[in-house]
């Protein structure tokens, strides 16, 4: 079934759904839920709030409501599911958008997200399929959330680092959108999330019929996540990012493994892939000062070639 009023589906593997309501106003859909990545439920709560919201700026829209997704069990004491939803619902409060209910099932393993709806101009709706050669390419936050989640749960992350990695994993991607907002110039748009940031710009590459060359030395890299992988810390959806997308991806030069691993490493509330026009980057870049994270330019988009991913 289709219709026309369905401006993004599950076609493009794009973040979120969007809808024309009419001229002016297009409804954005998303949902998304996991189990904790930290032992502190009201940090969970928030950072898998923080996580759901994103999908609605990675569209270049503004998040309204949302609706708890709830999976607990019963042997676990009442009053950590209620942190968790008042992480969540401190974060829904900090989007500016409004927490109207939800759903709970009695589960084995703890798991809570969002169901996000937003709202975007029929125009200025964002999608991570139409990336122009020539565009150079942002990334908001820095990568190896995977990895130090790993440590987190080994008890090997020291209080800097895992301090650290809540800051990132907490922010709301609004900043990045807000940048975006001002800037102008923006083409494509994607959130980098379990994928990792190479199977996400191989998405945004293919959908736009380009290849995007990403220089590993200017990726941001969260402190302690090189080190974890060197140890071998390495989450199991990094192997499997790696064993699927692989054959796409052209690695130019030498890169360190514990870099490889790195760049397949799969996100929790990651940041936002932006390919903007060369000319705006450096005002991109003078907004996202706003933002508490780490963000650098981290490549280019080229003419589509053999590889639609290149790597060096």
């Amino acid at each position: 079934m289709t219709d026309v009023n369905l401006m993004v589906g599950f076609d493009t593997s794009d973040d979120a759904a969007v809808y024309k309501i009419n001229d002016n106003i297009a409804l954005i859909q998303t949902l998304d839920f996991f189990t904790p990545v930290v032992d502190d439920p009201y940090i969970f709560g928030q950072i898998a709030a923080a996580n759901s919201l994103s999908d609605v700026y990675a569209m270049g829209g503004e998040p309204k409501l949302a609706m708890n997704i709830v999976c607990f069990p019963n042997c676990l004491n009442p009053r950590i599911l209620a942190e968790i939803l008042r992480g969540g619902a401190d974060k829904v409060s900090e989007a500016g958008a409004i927490l109207v209910g939800g759903h709970t099932v009695s589960d084995d393993e703890p798991k809570y997200g969002l169901s996000v709806s937003g709202f975007v101009h029929p125009n200025k709706v964002l999608s991570n399929s139409n990336a122009k050669v020539s565009d150079v390419l942002v990334l908001t936050k820095p990568l190896g959330l995977g990895i130090i989640n790993t440590a987190i749960k080994a008890d090997l992350a020291g209080k800097e680092v895992y301090e650290y990695a809540v800051k990132v994993m907490t922010t709301l991607n609004r900043f990045g959108k807000e940048a975006i907002d001002k800037v102008g110039g923006v083409h494509s748009v994607t959130d980098i999330t379990g994928f990792g940031l190479l199977g996400h710009a191989l998405e945004m590459a293919e959908g736009s019929s380009v290849t995007i060359k990403i220089d590993s030395g200017k990726v941001p890299i969260i402190k302690g996540a090189t080190e974890f992988a060197k140890m071998g810390l390495i989450p199991a959806g990094a192997y499997s990012n790696r064993n699927h997308i692989g054959g796409k991806i052209c690695f130019k030069n030498k890169i360190e493994k514990d870099i490889e691993d790195i760049l397949f490493d799969p996100q929790t509330s990651g940041g936002l892939l932006i390919s903007v026009e060369k000319e705006k980057a450096p005002q991109l870049l003078k907004e996202l000062e706003k933002s508490p994270t780490e963000y650098a330019i981290i490549g280019e988009v080229l003419e589509e070639g053999e590889f639609p991913l290149i790597v060096e």
